[in-house]
């Protein structure tokens, strides 16, 4: 009798216990960053929110990190204090850098069954290049892009252009950057043909160019580049020449962040930008605007850009788990096409694009498409072990050329020697 009335008792207990702890929220940290102008900060927040009220056994505390470059730098040096965030948006390129600090675990390993594990196949192969190696899926993508074209329309037509058609090739981005270069009586430039920035992400619009021109600027395994490349020099020298030669261009480093504003203030009248940057633009330019895929040389093609959701270790196993089910959540086309309308960045998946909602935006905004239907010519965006010193070494050389320090070709092959000494390990 004894004996029955303990064994109720601890039973009674356990049950207690049991219901308590999952009355208890499982709280997650989640760092992201905010590369563009817009809603993008405030759309995450309320996204979080959307799924904190569907699911009330979750806490998440959604912390705005910064720029890219702040937001891993972050999430590194609290992995490495004791205390990650368990989840966080990084750039798709970090995903070697992450895995070679041991700091981030795959999705693969918390997708239970068939179904779940066919969830990955969903999203776009162009952005799964820079999400996977190893047969293992390590990033997510989210707040993916490539870079567009925007070009003014009401710039072109006073230059006497056909206001609904871009530059389709190089060629063409010259000579209409010629036509929309204009001067005061003093000789002074008050509006530039043409804007890329060099500044902030300069490899990521560059690596346009390269591609176009038929160049890879590193291989998949993320352990050798190809700096040194003629295709890869000779796009450098024209992204130079835009200036120095051709002068439809601004000289010098042009800052990314500053780009918008200059197109909406008119001060160029082509800008190559992040379709990440398609709603400021559409909220905020004062003149009717166009956007087209880039210019090609011996090809199409655009680097893929962006962050992914990364899988931090030192999460309890409730805590990854819930993780990934915030992931799948708010990737799903619903929550996907809220973010893909406040923002411009591209829907990763090609299920989101098939619903009513985007279905409706698109015919409303067409431009909203171009990005997606770029992802036919996209490459994996420069991608490395090291990526941080990599990127630094090869924007450095960028930077060389473009300030006349150096020639293309010289400080193209200097780079690619260190990097050369920086990758040899991991070969």
């Amino acid at each position: 009798m004894l004996k029955s009335m303990f064994l109720k008792a601890v039973a009674a207990t356990a049950l207690s216990v049991s219901t308590f702890a999952s009355a208890q929220a499982v709280d997650l940290q989640f760092y992201f960053p905010v590369a563009v102008g817009g809603k993008a900060a405030d759309t995450i927040q309320s996204l979080t929110d959307d799924y904190m009220a569907a699911n009330p056994d979750v806490k998440i505390d959604a912390v705005y990190a910064g720029s890219y470059q702040d937001t891993v730098a972050k999430a590194i040096t609290a992995a490495r204090g004791g205390n990650p965030p368990q989840l966080s948006v990084i750039l798709s390129v970090d995903m070697f850098t992450l895995i070679d600090e041991d700091l981030i675990v795959p999705f693969d390993d918390y997708l239970k069954d068939e179904d779940e594990k066919e969830w990955i196949s969903g999203f776009y192969p162009a952005f799964m290049e820079n999400s996977q190696t190893g047969g293992k899926t390590y990033g997510i993508p989210f707040q993916r892009s490539t870079p567009v074209l925007y070009w003014n329309k009401e710039a072109f037509k006073a230059a006497g252009l056909d206001p609904e058609v871009a530059p389709a090739t190089w060629d063409e981005m010259v000579d209409f950057g010629k036509k929309l270069t204009k001067k005061d009586a003093s000789g002074n430039v008050n509006q530039w043909g043409v804007r890329i920035p060099s500044s902030g992400f300069p490899y990521w619009l560059f690596q346009g160019l390269a591609i176009e021109n038929g160049a890879t600027l590193a291989n998949a395994e993320g352990n050798k580049t190809n700096f040194d490349d003629p295709k890869v020099v000779e796009a450098l020298q024209y992204l130079v020449d835009l200036s120095t030669k051709h002068e439809v261009m601004a000289p010098g480093i042009i800052e990314w962040g500053a780009t918008p504003k200059a197109f909406f203030e008119g001060q160029t009248a082509m800008m190559w930008t992040s379709t990440g940057n398609l709603t400021n633009v559409r909220d905020n330019a004062p003149f009717e605007f166009g956007v087209a895929m880039l210019p090609e040389k011996a090809q199409r093609g655009a680097p893929t850009g962006g962050g992914n959701f990364y899988l931090f270790k030192g999460a309890s196993e409730e805590q990854t788990e819930a993780a990934v089910d915030f992931v799948q959540w708010i990737t799903a086309p619903a929550q996907s096409a809220k973010w893909t309308m406040a923002t411009g960045y591209v829907a990763p998946r090609a299920e989101t694009w098939e619903t009513e909602t985007m279905k409706q935006y698109a015919a409303d905004f067409p431009p909203v498409l171009i990005a997606r239907d770029q992802l036919e010519f996209a490459k994996a965006e420069l991608s490395t072990y090291q990526n941080q010193r990599v990127t630094g070494i090869f924007n450095d050389a960028l930077a060389a050329a473009i300030t006349g320090k150096k020639s293309a070709e010289q400080a193209l092959t200097e780079a690619q020697a260190q990097v050369d000494a920086i990758l040899t390990e991991y070969r």
